[in-house]
């Protein structure tokens, strides 16, 4: 069932973090502040959420963030979302472009100088030919000193005070790997009277090409990155900068900002709608693609409810606001999606446990490497030892593995927000891939919620718009919903009412009147008992088996025709319950209806199990009933659906439905459409499979890869890993993680 925490939530922007270990001492440290109830860092979005029982501890928690080493900021109520998908804080692509590329102009030419000589020996004699060793070292040196401590003074100086803090990150693991080649090669080069015989070597090149190459994976990173949050960004876009509005008798262009409650706004054909509203004067055609999905405009006219950022597409209307501001529908989709961005599944837990020690654990095994080699390795021992040791540093990625979720659920969550399903909890992303049953509720669900007329049965001596007509006109001075039903199908087909006199009304039975001097009788079979019904009795019958109960209409004592009226099932019902049951899932249908129409309705759409005669109050026992062939998802849309939408593993709201529902779910479909059922369980799917990817592969290639750094494979094969290639493999590391993500934006919803 689901949680509501009571405490008051409150958003941090963080600077600074760039790992998983990052992530668990943010967390660690918030956790410490009193009053904090929980605390959810993300890595990807750079930002906390903090349950506080007290906000007067908003200063706390910034305070605890900085002794942890980061900046806290408290994220803006309206912020742009510029910013968000970076992943480094200040380390956008722009910026690191400049760095990576400033690296490589130093270090390809120390990197073919040094490497060529070492593959092509005549080179090799050529170059000692023209320079010295006692010249090329040191500029070697210099070479190394300019990539290290300018592009590359970013890893110092976020590394090495948290490697002195006791709390050391991925930083940390850069700046000791490429620090430790360097301080090795300088004290060859300027004192090498302190290293033993036989090592005096220098790896300039090799500290040279791991600062870059990481700054290349950095940027790559910060390039795909800034398309993760790119769902959010569409969205913001979407949003009027202006609205026109009728103050004082004129109209004035105002920024969305400034417009209030209640004032009247003019759209013009081609304008986006600046907040929400009711349209009280014109008609038109509003595309609201980026509200339902649906790619054709749908007409609105006066009384219509219209949605601030869709567009107009024809026609001029005037608009009453009745939401501005941070209460408008896109305010809201932007909120709901930012809040499952940033926060965690389950499965995450157990990642950070895990990673919290990772960076630790490699610096002991980095230690541990160059021991082993030093004591027991060939000649020069030093020398081989220091090599494994940087490789180890250097190859291992905690990145990846802190980015192995939170990127797919950015980018899964945002895909899914353009195929119109919130996820207002990021939880249910998991929980979702894990439903056995998908329970409806019936009513404004599976139907359409309103009565309509479905039969329309006919004695052979009357026509089809003669009864209707005639039934419509009496009905039309009847109040109830089956009348309104009748009328509006006389209305549909055009059809003209006539005079009505002598209207009566039988209570509980039916009604009774003249209408152009021809008497009408509408009521039920017991109140028309003494006309003849059996020409109708086959009708009767089968209209029972389909759950339907038909009223009965006379015309000059004449029994005349069956008359049904009933709540139609949605277009796309049938193909949901159908493609549910294709992926696997068993359906299930929960209603307040007699069994006899529940089950009528079940039958024609294929539901496996089916609860009728359900009282709102009985529905979370219901629930917990069907739990016992596995996990449920519950999928309603009415104020007294919200405790069964709460009590569902995962809740699902029609977004047609009222707020209480939405407010109870963990999903919810904007625009009604059960088809965002598919979409929402086809998303859950394709991010959790990319999830397990994503950390199959961040695992898996450090736990294959840093034995091979360390020189396992010495022994038997002579295979060593190169530093270098260490650090190439570490910035493609995080590279393939989020590049894996950005493949969720291609996942296709279900066609209309």
């Amino acid at each position: 069932m689901n949680e509501h925490v009571h405490a008051k939530p409150v958003s941090i922007d963080i600077e600074g973090m760039t790992c998983a270990s990052c992530v668990a001492r943010v967390e660690k440290s918030l956790l410490k502040v009193p009053g904090v109830t929980s605390a959810s860092v993300n890595l990807a979005t750079e930002r906390a959420t903090v349950q506080l029982g007290d906000t007067s501890n908003v200063d706390a928690l910034f305070a605890a963030i900085a002794k942890a080493g980061y900046k806290g900021s408290k994220t803006p109520e309206n912020h742009s979302h510029d910013h968000v998908g970076h992943h480094h804080h200040d380390e956008d692509a722009a910026i690191l472009r400049r760095d990576t590329l400033i690296a490589a102009v130093i270090t390809l030419p120390l990197f073919a100088l040094e490497m060529l000589g070492h593959l092509y020996m005549p080179f090799h004699m050529w170059l000692m030919s023209v320079v010295s060793m006692d010249v090329l070292w040191p500029a070697y040196f210099v070479a190394a000193s300019i990539v290290l401590f300018v592009p590359g003074w970013r890893f110092f100086k976020i590394g090495i005070p948290a490697l002195l803090r006791g709390a050391p990150e991925m930083n940390s693991l850069v700046a000791l790997g490429s620090g430790a080649a360097y301080l090795y090669s300088t004290v060859a080069t300027f004192a090498p009277q302190l290293l033993p015989d036989g090592t005096r070597y220098v790896y300039f090149e090799a500290a040279a090409v791991i600062v870059t190459l990481i700054l290349v994976g950095r940027w790559l990173e910060a390039i795909a990155k800034g398309r993760t949050g790119e769902a959010i960004q569409r969205l913001v876009r979407e949003q009027a900068k202006t609205a026109r509005v009728e103050r004082d008798g004129r109209i004035v262009e105002l920024p969305i900002e400034q417009v209030a409650v209640d004032e009247i706004i003019v759209i013009r054909p081609g304008e986006k709608l600046s907040v929400d509203g009711e349209i009280i004067e014109g008609s038109s055609h509003i595309d609201e693609s980026m509200i339902s999905g649906e790619p054709l405009p749908v007409s609105r006219g006066v009384g219509a409810t219209v949605i601030g950022g869709t567009l107009n597409t024809s026609g001029s209307f005037r608009y009453r606001a009745t939401k501005v501001g941070g209460d408008t529908m896109l305010a809201q989709i932007i909120r709901m999606v930012e809040e499952a961005q940033g926060g965690k599944l389950p499965i995450q837990g157990v990642v950070d446990q895990i990673t919290a020690w990772f960076v630790p654990v490699v610096i002991a095994l980095a230690i541990a490497t160059f021991a082993v080699w030093a004591i027991w390795g060939p000649d020069p021992a030093y020398t081989f030892g220091l090599v494994n040791a940087v490789a180890v540093l250097i190859i291992a990625c905690p990145c990846a593995m802190g980015l192995a979720t939170p990127t797919s659920i950015m980018v899964g969550t945002g895909r899914a927000a353009e195929l119109g399903v919130l996820f207002r909890k990021s939880e249910a992303l998991q929980q979702l891939g894990d439903v056995k049953v998908v329970a409806f509720d019936k009513t404004g669900t599976l139907t359409q919620g309103k009565p309509s007329l479905t039969d329309l049965i006919l004695d052979d001596d009357f026509t089809h718009d003669e009864v209707l007509a005639l039934v419509a006109a009496v009905e039309a001075k009847s109040e109830h919903p089956i009348g309104a039903a009748i009328v509006a199908a006389a209305e549909k087909a055009g059809l003209p009412l006539g005079a009505v006199t002598d209207f009566q009304s039988h209570a509980g039975n039916g009604i009774t009147a003249r209408v152009d001097g021809r008497l009408v009788s509408i009521g039920s079979e017991r109140h028309l008992g003494h006309l003849d019904f059996s020409d109708f009795a086959g009708a009767i019958e089968k209209l029972a088996d389909e759950g339907k109960t038909p009223v009965f209409a006379a015309i000059d004592d004449k029994l005349a025709a069956a008359i049904v009226v009933a709540d139609t099932i949605k277009p796309s019902s049938k193909l949901v319950i159908d493609a549910l049951h294709a992926l696997g899932l068993k359906t299930a249908m929960i209603s307040g209806d007699n069994r006899r129409t529940a089950e009528a309705i079940a039958r024609q759409l294929g539901i496996d199990e089916v609860r009728a005669e359900v009282l709102p109050a009985d529905k979370v026992a219901t629930l917990k009933s069907l739990r016992q062939f596995g996990p449920v998802a519950y999928v309603g849309d009415g104020i007294n659906d919200a405790p069964a939408l709460a009590e569902a593993d995962v809740g699902i709201a029609v977004g047609t439905g009222t707020d209480a529902a939405i407010e109870s779910a963990d999903v919810v479909l904007l625009g009604g459409d059960l088809k965002g059922v598919l979409n929402a369980l086809t998303i859950s799917r394709a991010t959790m499979g990319n999830i397990w990817q994503n950390l199959g592969w961040a695992f898996g290639y450090n736990i294959l890869l840093i034995p091979v750094a360390a020189g396992v494979l010495f022994p038997a094969f002579g295979i060593l890993l190169n530093p270098m290639i260490g650090a190439g493999a570490m910035a493609l590391s995080s590279v393939f993680v989020v590049g894996n993500a950005q493949r969720l934006r291609a996942v296709k919803g279900v066609s209309a």
